[in-house]
């Protein structure tokens, strides 16, 4: 079933997140909600919160990054593990953050529309329960790292907005606020605060 996100400027995507209990069956089909939520929204991530939902849960399939023609043999390995990286990741804690920062644009599908440069580490290790409730400990780096880190900020309660200088804020703000009314176009489902 197809989920409504919610917006920015929704409380619930600030809320303190609680760990899962158990893999149940509400637990596995609101995971099966959440991938077609976010094929249904062309995303490439998609955390508990940003279906009203405050858990600490997220899933990825970033293989839509892999598509990418690779000028060098880092890049073909990259590729080859981006095509293949769809998680599921339950309870996760980052373990490690390391490596250079690099930027790069970000968007987000509570905040459709924007999109602005955003630094992050290389690397990151991450200790998480996977869908069959197995304990995980994996490194990702690049892309795969970025995206992990976007959707782990969501069960923090943070967005990449935060990470934006206080004169690209500024220059945003205008859509942020349009965003948190509802005055946004928008292809699939959302959830905008009350008024």
């Amino acid at each position: 079933m197809i989920l409504p996100i919610y917006a920015y400027g929704h409380p619930i995507l600030r809320k303190e997140t609680q760990e899962i209990e158990e893999l149940n069956e509400e637990t596995k089909t609101l995971i099966e909600n959440m991938f077609e939520t976010m094929y249904g929204s062309h995303g490439v991530g998609l955390a508990a919160p940003q279906i009203g939902k405050a858990l600490r849960l997220f899933i990825v399939d970033a293989s839509p990054f892999a598509e990418d023609e690779a000028e060098n043999e880092e890049e073909e390995k990259e590729n080859k593990f981006l095509k293949d990286f769809k998680r599921v990741f339950i309870n996760p804690i980052i373990e490690e953050e390391h490596g250079e920062e690099w930027g790069f644009e970000e968007g987000c599908l509570s905040i459709p529309g924007i999109r602005e440069e955003v630094w992050r580490k290389d690397n990151v290790v991450l200790s998480y329960y996977n869908e069959k409730w197995e304990l995980v400990e994996e490194e990702f780096t690049g892309l795969a790292a970025r995206v992990v880190q976007h959707e782990y900020d969501h069960i923090e309660g943070k967005l990449f907005t935060d990470y934006l200088s206080p004169m690209k804020r500024r220059l945003n703000k205008r859509k942020l606020t349009d965003i948190s009314k509802g005055i946004v176009p928008v292809k699939y489902k959302m959830k905008f605060p009350k008024k």
